[in-house]
């Protein structure tokens, strides 16, 4: 059976010289539209908002802890 809840992992680069690990954080559709006029997708906690387009996942809102990259890596999930 499918799930009707679509989502993405997206990648998130360690801090920027920290040599630490990528992180994945999975992201659920919302009904918002970003200003791309794509989907905007947000993590479970809403720390993460993104708007995909192709497979890539342009930061909207991130959490304030360490840089991050604007554009990420976004694989839809089953």
């Amino acid at each position: 059976m499918r799930s009707l809840t679509r989502r993405y992992a997206v990648t998130l680069p360690g801090p920027i010289g920290g040599h630490a690990p990528p992180s994945v954080v999975v992201v659920y559709e919302t009904q918002a539209v970003g200003p791309g006029g794509g989907l905007v997708w947000e993590s479970s906690d809403g720390d993460l908002r993104v708007e995909i387009t192709g497979g890539v996942a342009t930061v909207l809102a991130a959490p304030t802890t360490g840089r991050r990259h604007p554009c990420l890596m976004a694989v839809p999930l089953p």
